[in-house]
């Protein structure tokens, strides 16, 4: 099966039910090669689990994952990843006995293996390093790369989480919430990086509670609540949307979704 080139991922009437509850309702959206994606919603809306349906951490019960036309359906997630799709998670967990570029070696590593043993001997090789000293460049963390991560703040964590995930050159670099716990000059700074790496040709789909960050960096916006998608399309015509406003803002316009007491909404995780 072949897909057209303006899709490089394609969701399709995905469901995900956790018994009796229904977490994803039959959700469809496409994203495009280039594109920063935001995929946004109230808390419990369903965002993670939708990116877990995707990355296979969760089974979809109906409905189809497909990235450059290739079905993602059953496969585990290693497969996935070889296929192309990279996961910068939410909680930052890095080895922190090793260094900062070791870590990402690490990553760049996993390529040539599925075993972490072996995947660390080969941390040394010439190649891993190269490729851990870029993505640490791209990330803007590079005076770091012979520190421990045990002794960093959450902020260069963060970037790590990202320079790993990057080092797996996926062909989609999904972001959970990548903004959340830090300030809000550590949160614009991160935020235009990764806007500079999708500039860079990195296709992203962020999921984020910082509306303002979001605005100022997604192309397009994807809305769920309720398990359901609500509204699509471009960021200031979607967060306009009264059925958007109702669900996520409370009704509340758009200059006042961008005030920090909204920009900064938590809490739980969808």
């Amino acid at each position: 099966m072949t897909m057209t080139q303006q899709t490089l991922l394609r969701v399709a009437g995905v469901t995900v039910r956790f018994g009796g509850l229904t977490a994803i309702d039959n959700v469809s959206f496409d994203v495009h090669p280039g594109e920063l994606l935001g995929l946004i919603g109230p808390n419990g809306a369903g965002k993670t689990t939708m990116l877990r349906a995707i990355t296979g951490v969760v089974r979809a019960t109906h409905g189809d994952v497909t990235l450059e036309g290739d079905t993602l359906n059953g496969l585990p997630i290693h497969k996935r990843i070889q296929k192309g799709l990279s996961l910068s998670q939410q909680l930052v967990k890095p080895f922190r006995e090793i260094s900062v570029l070791d870590n990402v070696a690490l990553a760049a590593g996993a390529s040539r293996t599925r075993s972490p043993l072996k995947a660390l001997l080969h941390v040394s090789q010439k190649e891993e390093a190269i490729i851990g000293r870029e993505m640490l460049e791209r990330v803007g963390i590079a005076a770091y790369a012979d520190q421990k991560p045990g002794i960093q703040p959450l902020g260069i964590l963060k970037r790590l989480e990202m320079a790993r995930a990057l080092a797996l050159k996926p062909k989609l670099l999904l972001l959970d919430e990548p903004l959340a716990g830090l300030n809000s000059k550590e949160a614009n700074a991160l935020a235009s990086t990764i806007a500079d790496i999708n500039r860079q040709g990195v296709t992203i789909v962020l999921i984020e509670h910082n509306l303002g960050e979001v605005m100022r960096i997604c192309q397009r916006l994807v809305v769920l609540d309720n398990g359901r998608k609500i509204a699509s399309g471009e960021p200031r015509a979607v967060m306009n949307d009264p059925a958007v406003r109702a669900a996520y803002l409370g009704g509340d316009t758009i200059a006042e979704a961008q005030q920090p007491t909204l920009v900064a909404a938590g809490g739980k995780h969808a």
